[in-house]
């Protein structure tokens, strides 16, 4: 018996027919635009943003008093983002500025004493040229008197006497030979304690400084404009110098992204190829980039244990070479791709360029 069919039959045949012819054509369509672009780029998929994403370290311990940031808030080179207590910081510089107007009072002294020392120098120095001169003359009066002595026209108690006056002048000479020669090792003496003086005003200087560098670390500012990241401080929380405080993602470099092409895709790219960039994001979206460098090893190589294919076990599996490629365009443009973003890139191959 023939099979009859309805005119309902007929239209989902002819609506399935033109589903289908449709279906078969989208797929032609999308195969063709894939093939074309694998036949026109390199392209891969394991690529990422990246940015510089820096700590917050504290260089000086302590309580925090004050937080002055939020997660994800855009921050200017030097704001305060936290503020440690600084009170005993302060005191400390307190206690070596102190310490360095003492030991600047004692140097005044000490030039005090070296200027009265000098005068009393000089003095002494005088006084042994005239002791030197009354020996001098003194010695002639003993010599002029001996003479006569022996000539029998002096008597013996006057050439005692001139031989005595000449022994007190010699006495008078030695003694302030030995004042102005105590009086110059008193001076030296005070130069040498200056010295030690001066080296002490040298390192209290030295330590004030960085007292004073450890109260200016109580204040932790931005070094850059940026992006603050994750947050993990709060107000009254004790902390430790080298302590990481926060996240800050720096906006005055470059976007860059790190696409881990295969080993087999790399041979036609050089530095200062331009590619293409569309991240999973905003896939109706296309960015620009430059590349900058290709890495000399592979990632492989990078790893924290490399594999020995020496040890036997040796399978060969494709390398990945990683490819640092810079994100043109104006910053406004590109921030809305974020650090570790997954992206594609598309490097146009060798015989499509030019």
């Amino acid at each position: 018996m023939k099979k009859k069919y309805t005119p309902t039959d007929r239209l989902i045949t002819r609506i399935t027919g033109w589903v289908s012819l449709f279906i078969v054509a989208a797929l032609a369509v999308w195969g063709g635009f894939t093939l074309r672009n694998y036949s026109k780029y390199e392209q891969t998929n394991d690529a990422q943003i990246q940015e510089y994403v820096n700590p917050i370290i504290s260089r000086a311990g302590g309580f925090i008093v004050a937080v002055k940031f939020e997660e994800n808030q855009e921050v200017k080179k030097g704001d305060t983002l936290l503020v440690i207590d600084n009170r005993e910081y302060i005191l400390q510089q307190k206690q070596t500025q102190a310490a360095l107007q003492k030991a600047r009072a004692e140097l005044k002294v000490l030039e005090s004493n070296t200027s009265t020392t000098e005068k009393q120098a000089a003095s002494a120095r005088a006084q042994v040229a005239a002791n030197k001169a009354k020996v001098w003359k003194q010695q002639l009066d003993y010599n002029r008197y001996e003479k006569l002595y022996n000539e029998e026209s002096a008597t013996r108690q006057r050439l005692e006497d001139v031989k005595a006056t000449l022994e007190v002048n010699e006495n008078d000479y030695k003694s302030s030979q030995d004042i102005y020669a105590a009086s110059v090792s008193k001076i030296n003496d005070i130069q040498a304690e200056k010295t030690v003086v001066l080296a002490e005003i040298a390192r209290l200087k030295a330590l004030l400084d960085r007292h004073k560098l450890d109260v200016s670390y109580t204040a932790v500012t931005a070094a850059y404009d940026g992006r603050m990241g994750r947050r993990t401080v709060e107000v009254g929380q004790m902390i430790e110098a080298g302590e990481t405080l926060a996240f800050i993602v720096n906006n005055e470099t470059d976007k860059w992204v790190v696409a881990n092409y295969k080993e087999t895709q790399i041979k036609d790219m050089h530095i200062g190829d331009h590619v293409k960039i569309v991240a999973d994001s905003y896939p109706d979206r296309e960015f620009q980039g430059t590349i900058i460098s290709l890495s000399p090893a592979t990632g492989s190589s990078f790893s924290l244990l490399p594999p020995d294919n020496s040890t036997g076990n040796y399978v060969k599996i494709v390398q990945r070479i990683p490819v640092r490629i810079r994100v043109d365009g104006k910053r406004k443009d590109i921030d809305v791709l974020k650090v570790g973003m997954n992206v594609n890139v598309y490097a146009r191959k060798k015989h499509f360029n030019g």
